[in-house]
Protein backbone atom coordinates (compact mmCIF):
# COMPACT_ATOMS: atom_id res chain seq x y z
CA UNK A 1 0.00 0.00 0.00
CA UNK A 2 2.62 2.33 0.64
CA UNK A 3 4.02 2.35 -3.16
CA UNK A 4 0.33 2.49 -4.51
CA UNK A 5 0.20 6.22 -6.00
CA UNK A 6 -1.76 8.58 -4.37
CA UNK A 7 -3.88 8.99 -8.04
CA UNK A 8 -4.19 5.26 -8.47
CA UNK A 9 -6.22 5.12 -4.93
CA UNK A 10 -8.09 7.80 -5.39
CA UNK A 11 -8.99 6.00 -8.93
CA UNK A 12 -9.42 2.54 -6.90
CA UNK A 13 -11.93 4.31 -4.35
CA UNK A 14 -13.94 6.36 -7.18
CA UNK A 15 -14.42 2.88 -8.87
CA UNK A 16 -15.40 1.06 -5.30
CA UNK A 17 -17.72 4.00 -5.12
CA UNK A 18 -19.26 3.58 -8.49
CA UNK A 19 -20.21 -0.07 -8.34
CA UNK A 20 -22.12 0.57 -4.84
CA UNK A 21 -24.05 3.26 -6.46
CA UNK A 22 -24.77 0.79 -9.43
CA UNK A 23 -26.42 -1.96 -7.21
CA UNK A 24 -29.43 -0.16 -7.14
CA UNK A 25 -31.65 0.10 -10.23
CA UNK A 26 -35.28 1.33 -10.89
CA UNK A 27 -37.48 -1.48 -11.81
CA UNK A 28 -39.65 1.30 -14.58
CA UNK A 29 -37.62 2.83 -16.96
CA UNK A 30 -40.81 5.32 -17.61
CA UNK A 31 -43.61 6.12 -15.56
CA UNK A 32 -45.06 3.49 -12.87
CA UNK A 33 -48.11 2.07 -14.13
CA UNK A 34 -51.19 2.33 -11.95
CA UNK A 35 -49.83 5.24 -9.93
CA UNK A 36 -50.03 9.12 -9.66
CA UNK A 37 -48.38 11.57 -8.40
CA UNK A 38 -49.18 12.44 -4.48
CA UNK A 39 -47.86 13.85 -1.56
CA UNK A 40 -46.98 10.48 -0.13
CA UNK A 41 -43.30 9.75 1.16
CA UNK A 42 -41.82 6.68 1.09
CA UNK A 43 -40.46 5.62 4.80
CA UNK A 44 -37.75 3.97 6.13
CA UNK A 45 -37.83 2.81 9.74
CA UNK A 46 -35.63 0.51 12.13
CA UNK A 47 -38.48 -1.45 14.07
CA UNK A 48 -37.77 -2.46 17.84
CA UNK A 49 -36.25 -5.40 16.51
CA UNK A 50 -33.77 -3.55 14.87
CA UNK A 51 -35.79 -4.74 11.24
CA UNK A 52 -35.57 -2.32 7.98
CA UNK A 53 -39.25 -1.48 7.77
CA UNK A 54 -39.54 0.03 4.49
CA UNK A 55 -43.47 1.21 3.67
CA UNK A 56 -44.82 3.99 1.48
CA UNK A 57 -43.29 3.04 -1.39
CA UNK A 58 -43.06 5.17 -4.49
CA UNK A 59 -40.12 4.25 -6.98
CA UNK A 60 -39.84 0.56 -7.06
CA UNK A 61 -35.86 -0.86 -7.20
CA UNK A 62 -33.65 -3.84 -7.93
CA UNK A 63 -31.39 -4.03 -5.13
CA UNK A 64 -28.23 -6.24 -7.01
CA UNK A 65 -25.62 -8.42 -4.74
CA UNK A 66 -23.57 -10.24 -7.55
CA UNK A 67 -20.86 -12.57 -7.01
CA UNK A 68 -17.38 -13.00 -8.13
CA UNK A 69 -17.47 -13.43 -11.34
CA UNK A 70 -14.96 -16.90 -10.92
CA UNK A 71 -17.31 -17.75 -8.32
CA UNK A 72 -20.74 -17.40 -9.96
CA UNK A 73 -22.71 -20.90 -10.46
CA UNK A 74 -24.60 -18.40 -13.29
CA UNK A 75 -28.27 -19.05 -11.19
CA UNK A 76 -29.70 -15.82 -9.86
CA UNK A 77 -32.51 -15.67 -7.35
CA UNK A 78 -35.21 -12.89 -7.51
CA UNK A 79 -36.39 -11.74 -3.81
CA UNK A 80 -39.41 -10.58 -2.38
CA UNK A 81 -39.56 -9.73 1.54
CA UNK A 82 -42.66 -10.25 3.12
CA UNK A 83 -44.45 -7.44 5.59
CA UNK A 84 -48.35 -8.02 4.71
CA UNK A 85 -48.44 -6.14 2.06
CA UNK A 86 -48.36 -3.20 4.36
CA UNK A 87 -44.54 -2.81 4.51
CA UNK A 88 -41.23 -4.93 3.86
CA UNK A 89 -39.23 -6.83 5.88
CA UNK A 90 -36.30 -5.20 3.78
CA UNK A 91 -32.70 -6.44 5.20
CA UNK A 92 -34.19 -9.14 7.34
CA UNK A 93 -35.82 -11.08 4.45
CA UNK A 94 -34.23 -9.37 1.78
CA UNK A 95 -30.75 -7.77 1.57
CA UNK A 96 -29.34 -10.37 4.10
CA UNK A 97 -30.90 -13.03 1.96
CA UNK A 98 -29.15 -11.61 -1.12
CA UNK A 99 -25.72 -11.13 0.61
CA UNK A 100 -25.86 -14.77 2.05
CA UNK A 101 -26.57 -16.19 -1.51
CA UNK A 102 -23.79 -14.34 -3.79
CA UNK A 103 -21.53 -16.30 -0.78
CA UNK A 104 -22.55 -19.66 -2.21
CA UNK A 105 -22.31 -17.97 -5.82
CA UNK A 106 -25.95 -16.84 -6.58
CA UNK A 107 -26.70 -13.84 -7.63
CA UNK A 108 -29.02 -12.09 -4.85
CA UNK A 109 -31.41 -9.37 -6.00
CA UNK A 110 -33.90 -7.56 -3.83
CA UNK A 111 -37.31 -6.34 -5.14
CA UNK A 112 -38.16 -3.25 -3.27
CA UNK A 113 -42.23 -3.63 -4.36
CA UNK A 114 -45.48 -1.15 -4.00
CA UNK A 115 -47.74 -2.09 -1.37
CA UNK A 116 -51.40 -2.07 -2.69
CA UNK A 117 -52.77 0.44 0.23
CA UNK A 118 -50.30 3.28 -0.92
CA UNK A 119 -52.54 6.43 -1.78
CA UNK A 120 -50.24 6.91 -4.60
CA UNK A 121 -51.79 3.76 -6.26
CA UNK A 122 -54.71 4.93 -8.69
CA UNK A 123 -56.36 1.79 -9.60
CA UNK A 124 -55.83 -1.88 -9.30
CA UNK A 125 -54.45 -2.18 -5.59
CA UNK A 126 -54.55 -6.00 -6.34
CA UNK A 127 -52.67 -5.87 -9.28
CA UNK A 128 -49.53 -3.88 -8.61
CA UNK A 129 -47.80 -6.06 -6.85
CA UNK A 130 -48.00 -8.71 -10.17
CA UNK A 131 -46.64 -5.62 -11.72
CA UNK A 132 -44.05 -5.29 -10.15
CA UNK A 133 -42.84 -9.14 -9.84
CA UNK A 134 -43.31 -9.64 -13.50
CA UNK A 135 -41.25 -6.50 -14.54
CA UNK A 136 -38.67 -7.27 -11.91
CA UNK A 137 -37.62 -10.59 -13.40
CA UNK A 138 -37.90 -9.35 -17.15
CA UNK A 139 -35.44 -7.06 -16.32
CA UNK A 140 -33.42 -9.10 -14.54
CA UNK A 141 -33.39 -11.60 -17.31
CA UNK A 142 -32.92 -8.74 -19.81
CA UNK A 143 -29.42 -7.84 -17.56
CA UNK A 144 -28.34 -11.72 -17.65
CA UNK A 145 -25.33 -11.09 -19.78
CA UNK A 146 -24.26 -8.53 -18.85
CA UNK A 147 -24.12 -9.60 -15.00
CA UNK A 148 -23.48 -13.02 -15.87
CA UNK A 149 -26.32 -14.90 -15.26
CA UNK A 150 -27.77 -17.83 -17.10
CA UNK A 151 -30.89 -16.39 -18.55
CA UNK A 152 -32.91 -20.04 -17.72
CA UNK A 153 -31.51 -19.97 -14.36
CA UNK A 154 -33.22 -17.14 -12.53
CA UNK A 155 -35.58 -18.15 -9.59
CA UNK A 156 -37.82 -16.27 -7.01
CA UNK A 157 -37.84 -16.09 -3.49
CA UNK A 158 -40.43 -14.90 -1.17
CA UNK A 159 -41.40 -14.93 2.63
CA UNK A 160 -44.31 -14.44 4.08
CA UNK A 161 -46.73 -11.96 2.15
CA UNK A 162 -43.34 -12.14 -0.08
CA UNK A 163 -44.01 -15.71 -0.55
CA UNK A 164 -47.88 -15.15 -1.75
CA UNK A 165 -46.23 -12.32 -4.55
CA UNK A 166 -43.85 -15.01 -5.40
CA UNK A 167 -46.74 -17.77 -5.86
CA UNK A 168 -48.63 -15.17 -7.42
CA UNK A 169 -45.77 -14.24 -10.06
CA UNK A 170 -45.44 -17.77 -10.61
CA UNK A 171 -48.87 -18.81 -11.20
CA UNK A 172 -49.77 -15.50 -13.14
CA UNK A 173 -46.81 -15.31 -15.14
CA UNK A 174 -48.64 -15.28 -18.87
CA UNK A 175 -51.17 -12.63 -17.60
CA UNK A 176 -50.53 -9.10 -19.36
CA UNK A 177 -50.46 -6.76 -15.95
CA UNK A 178 -48.82 -3.81 -18.13
CA UNK A 179 -48.31 -2.59 -20.97
CA UNK A 180 -44.81 -2.48 -22.82
CA UNK A 181 -41.93 -0.02 -21.49
CA UNK A 182 -39.34 -1.47 -23.81
CA UNK A 183 -37.48 -4.76 -25.06
CA UNK A 184 -36.98 -6.63 -21.57
CA UNK A 185 -41.14 -6.58 -21.13
CA UNK A 186 -41.00 -9.19 -24.82
CA UNK A 187 -39.15 -11.27 -22.51
CA UNK A 188 -40.83 -14.34 -20.54
CA UNK A 189 -41.35 -13.78 -16.95
CA UNK A 190 -41.81 -16.87 -15.76
CA UNK A 191 -39.68 -18.09 -12.78
CA UNK A 192 -36.92 -21.15 -13.64
CA UNK A 193 -37.69 -22.14 -10.09
CA UNK A 194 -39.26 -21.16 -6.54
CA UNK A 195 -38.31 -20.58 -3.11
CA UNK A 196 -41.66 -20.10 -0.55
CA UNK A 197 -40.81 -19.39 2.63
CA UNK A 198 -43.56 -19.72 5.25
CA UNK A 199 -45.79 -18.01 2.57
CA UNK A 200 -49.20 -17.04 2.23
CA UNK A 201 -51.06 -19.29 -0.46
CA UNK A 202 -54.31 -18.73 -0.17
CA UNK A 203 -56.97 -15.52 0.78
CA UNK A 204 -59.50 -17.65 1.77
CA UNK A 205 -61.16 -18.80 5.47
CA UNK A 206 -59.74 -20.38 7.37
CA UNK A 207 -56.68 -20.55 6.49
CA UNK A 208 -55.31 -17.49 5.41
CA UNK A 209 -53.30 -14.17 6.93
CA UNK A 210 -55.89 -11.83 7.29
CA UNK A 211 -53.69 -8.85 7.25
CA UNK A 212 -52.21 -9.29 3.86
CA UNK A 213 -56.16 -10.26 2.28
CA UNK A 214 -56.71 -6.85 3.43
CA UNK A 215 -54.25 -5.42 2.47
CA UNK A 216 -54.29 -6.54 -1.35
CA UNK A 217 -57.93 -6.60 -1.26
CA UNK A 218 -59.49 -4.46 1.44
CA UNK A 219 -62.48 -5.83 3.74
CA UNK A 220 -64.91 -6.87 1.71
CA UNK A 221 -63.48 -8.84 -1.69
CA UNK A 222 -65.30 -10.80 -3.93
CA UNK A 223 -65.53 -14.03 -4.28
CA UNK A 224 -63.68 -14.40 -7.80
CA UNK A 225 -60.93 -11.43 -5.99
CA UNK A 226 -60.23 -14.09 -3.57
CA UNK A 227 -60.27 -17.07 -5.78
CA UNK A 228 -57.85 -15.01 -8.62
CA UNK A 229 -55.08 -14.36 -5.50
CA UNK A 230 -55.17 -18.21 -3.85
CA UNK A 231 -52.77 -19.43 -5.65
CA UNK A 232 -53.01 -23.12 -5.03
CA UNK A 233 -55.83 -23.00 -7.42
CA UNK A 234 -53.79 -21.69 -10.35
CA UNK A 235 -50.78 -24.12 -10.42
CA UNK A 236 -50.86 -26.22 -13.38
CA UNK A 237 -48.29 -28.23 -15.43
CA UNK A 238 -46.48 -25.38 -16.33
CA UNK A 239 -45.66 -24.21 -12.59
CA UNK A 240 -42.19 -23.51 -11.67
CA UNK A 241 -40.44 -26.18 -9.55
CA UNK A 242 -40.94 -25.45 -5.98
CA UNK A 243 -39.03 -25.19 -2.83
CA UNK A 244 -41.26 -24.82 0.47
CA UNK A 245 -40.59 -24.50 4.03
CA UNK A 246 -42.67 -23.59 6.81
CA UNK A 247 -43.35 -24.51 10.91
CA UNK A 248 -45.93 -26.47 11.87
CA UNK A 249 -46.64 -23.85 15.33
CA UNK A 250 -46.81 -20.68 12.84
CA UNK A 251 -49.50 -18.89 14.75
CA UNK A 252 -49.48 -16.10 11.97
CA UNK A 253 -49.96 -18.06 8.34
CA UNK A 254 -50.85 -21.39 9.33
CA UNK A 255 -48.78 -24.36 7.68
CA UNK A 256 -51.85 -25.18 6.08
CA UNK A 257 -50.94 -22.66 3.23
CA UNK A 258 -47.58 -24.57 2.49
CA UNK A 259 -50.11 -28.16 2.13
CA UNK A 260 -52.15 -26.77 0.04
CA UNK A 261 -49.93 -25.52 -2.47
CA UNK A 262 -47.27 -28.72 -2.26
CA UNK A 263 -50.79 -30.81 -3.04
CA UNK A 264 -51.43 -28.60 -5.75
CA UNK A 265 -47.86 -28.80 -7.31
CA UNK A 266 -48.49 -32.97 -6.60
CA UNK A 267 -51.72 -33.10 -8.30
CA UNK A 268 -50.19 -31.70 -11.20
CA UNK A 269 -46.75 -33.50 -11.40
CA UNK A 270 -44.78 -30.59 -10.53
CA UNK A 271 -41.52 -31.38 -8.77
CA UNK A 272 -41.92 -29.91 -5.45
CA UNK A 273 -39.79 -30.48 -1.89
CA UNK A 274 -41.57 -29.95 1.56
CA UNK A 275 -40.05 -29.24 4.37
CA UNK A 276 -42.50 -28.55 7.17
CA UNK A 277 -40.42 -27.98 11.11
CA UNK A 278 -42.30 -28.57 13.99
CA UNK A 279 -41.19 -24.97 15.68
CA UNK A 280 -39.92 -22.19 14.66
CA UNK A 281 -42.84 -19.74 14.66
CA UNK A 282 -43.43 -17.31 11.78
CA UNK A 283 -41.02 -14.63 10.13
CA UNK A 284 -37.68 -16.42 11.40
CA UNK A 285 -35.46 -15.64 8.01
CA UNK A 286 -32.21 -17.52 8.39
CA UNK A 287 -33.03 -18.97 11.73
CA UNK A 288 -29.41 -18.23 12.49
CA UNK A 289 -30.47 -18.62 16.47
CA UNK A 290 -32.17 -21.85 16.15
CA UNK A 291 -30.46 -25.12 16.27
CA UNK A 292 -32.94 -26.92 14.34
CA UNK A 293 -34.00 -24.26 11.21
CA UNK A 294 -30.81 -22.51 10.71
CA UNK A 295 -29.26 -24.67 8.16
CA UNK A 296 -32.26 -24.45 6.04
CA UNK A 297 -30.89 -22.25 3.79
CA UNK A 298 -27.71 -25.01 2.85
CA UNK A 299 -31.44 -27.22 1.98
CA UNK A 300 -32.37 -24.88 -0.45
CA UNK A 301 -28.68 -24.58 -2.05
CA UNK A 302 -28.31 -28.08 -2.13
CA UNK A 303 -32.13 -28.55 -3.78
CA UNK A 304 -31.18 -25.46 -6.54
CA UNK A 305 -27.62 -27.40 -7.33
CA UNK A 306 -29.81 -30.54 -8.35
CA UNK A 307 -32.44 -28.90 -10.16
CA UNK A 308 -32.39 -30.51 -14.32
Amino acid sequence: MKTLKKSTLVLVLMSFGMSAQDTIMPLWPRSVPNQINSEEKEKIAHADDGIIWITNVQRPTLEVYLPSKRNMTGEAVVIFPGGGYHGLAYDWEGTDIAKSLSVKGIAGIVVKYRLPWSKSIDKGKNVVPLQDAQRAIRLVRAKAGEWNIAPNKIGIMGFSAGGHLASTLGTHYNEAVYDKQDDADDLSARPDFMALIYPVITLGVPSTHTGSRVSLLGEKPTHDQVDYLSNQKHVNKDTPPTFLLHAMDDDAVPVENTILFFNALRKHDVPATMHVYPTGGHGFSMALQDERLKGWMDLFFDWVAHLD
